[in-house]
């Protein structure tokens, strides 16, 4: 049996499993947290702590038709301005609850269009962030950067303001797709906005592009990679697109019947795959790419790749502070996520409470599993030694759990006494494998696509 015919056989071409940026996965979470939890987990960080922070902008200036985030149109500043207020009440809100000496290992604005903000409140949002926890010697500061929306005046504002790295949003350059998908930006606007990038002085750069759009075939796919090659991104996320749109309605405005089955669309990944390889990039994970000199790509040779809400990372930062209208923060306690509803965020905040609507608590197995996932997910194998030693899982208890998860995949994974593995050629089914750990009832419509 060759192995597509696998593949096929264990439900790859039908199967919908979470993406594995969080476990227990955000469908999960219960509103049993609230804002005092939230507060009582920001007082528990330890003084002198390093801890990251995600800050949230809902906002953009159009709405792309393929995208399932949580943001809003706005055709003025108005909203931005007035959240931006917002932004630096919860901020202040988190600074009194933290202890002394807590400082950022990493910063990360996204959205939406974080750069729809103007300079001015650029530089205001990070003078608070940075008052109330400031960036360590080695931190990063990295945006999420819409090419149509940006310009000097912005870019040098963040450049002041500590930003190291940039990631820009490509998801595909062929212009008939982008029509398609509501997302017309140029290559050559792309281009000059990371020429605009270099020159300031930031020397890393991410990109974002996509397969299983509309319309998309191996070679118009082939063709957006080798012109993304062009710009000589450090790190590449290469995200299948996942058609949701009873969960995102404006995705209504893609025509499904020109959406690629899943059998093209692991052609298109491994037709992204392969250039991104020959062009000498080191794979991380399951659709991360990166140059070996990057900090991802070391981080995954020395074993210390890590999986969050923003993807791979190389922050192993035991806390993640979420700020923003449905911002996702994790503790070593467990999950807290602020309210969706931009409404609802705000007039908690402004009330002078957090707007922590739902979370998870860790129990039982939780950290177990979720560690024995997240390294399926980074490193296609799970160490017994590590899963024995950090959470006093007895050998027999481990076997079990190994056992359980091979018997769905005959011949397609690797038991031993040292660990479970996903040998390279099986790689496709890593989601599919992970789920065989997860604990909790799945909605098979709740997740996207398994390729």
């Amino acid at each position: 049996m060759n192995d597509q015919s696998q593949l096929a056989r264990v439900g790859l071409f039908d199967a919908r499993v979470p993406r594995y940026t969080s476990y227990p996965t955000a469908p999960h979470f219960t509103s049993g947290i609230g804002p005092d939890d939230f507060s009582d987990w920001l007082s528990a960080i330890p003084a002198g702590s390093e801890i990251s922070l995600y800050m949230h902008v809902p906002f953009c200036r159009r709405l792309c038709w393929f995208c399932a985030c949580r943001t809003q149109g706005t055709s003025s500043d108005a909203p931005v301005l007035a959240y931006a207020e917002d932004l630096k009440a919860e901020i202040r809100l988190i600074r009194d609850r933290l202890a002394p000496g807590v400082r950022l290992s990493r910063l990360h604005w996204g959205g939406g269009t974080p750069t729809l903000m103007p300079a001015r409140t650029i530089r205001e949002i990070a003078g608070a962030i940075f008052q109330a926890v400031p960036m360590s010697e080695h931190g990063e500061f990295s945006v999420e950067i819409d090419p149509n929306e940006i310009d000097a005046e912005r870019l040098d504002a963040l450049v002041a303001a500590g930003m190291n790295r940039a990631s820009i949003g490509v998801q595909d350059f062929d212009p008939a797709i982008q029509e398609v998908i509501g997302r017309e930006q140029s290559y050559e606007l792309t281009r000059d906005v990371a020429e605009m990038i270099r020159a300031r002085g930031v020397t890393s750069l991410n990109a974002d592009i996509l397969f299983g759009l509309p319309h998309q075939s191996p070679e118009r796919m082939a063709d957006s990679v080798e012109k993304l090659l062009t710009l000589a991104p450090d790190r590449v996320a290469l995200y299948g697109y996942a058609h949701v749109p009873w969960m995102a309605r404006r995705q209504v405005m893609l025509p499904s019947d020109a959406m690629p089955t899943p059998q093209e669309r692991l052609v298109l990944f491994e037709t992204a795959r392969r250039l991104f390889v020959g062009a000498g990039y080191d794979e991380i994970g399951i659709d991360h790419f990166a140059k070996p000199s990057d900090g991802l790509a070391i981080a995954a040779r020395e074993g210390r790749l890590r999986r969050n809400f923003q993807g791979y990372t190389d922050d192993t930062a035991p806390v993640l502070v979420g700020i923003g209208a449905s911002a996702i923060s994790k503790f070593p306690q467990g999950y807290a996520q602020n309210a969706p509803a931009t409404g609802a965020h705000v007039g908690a905040i402004r009330g002078g409470r957090f707007s922590t609507s739902r979370g998870h608590a860790f129990v039982g197995e939780d950290l177990l599993r979720a560690r024995m996932i997240e390294a399926l997910m980074c490193d296609f194998r799970i160490v017994a030694k590590e899963m024995i030693e950090r959470f006093r899982v007895t050998p027999e208890r481990l076997a079990e759990l190994f056992e359980a998860a091979a018997k769905s995949f005959p011949g397609m994974v690797e038991v031993s006494s040292e660990g479970f593995s996903i040998p390279e050629r099986m790689r496709a089914v890593t989601r599919m494998v992970a789920r065989a750990f997860d604990a909790y009832e799945l909605s098979k419509a709740g997740h996207s696509p398994a390729i």
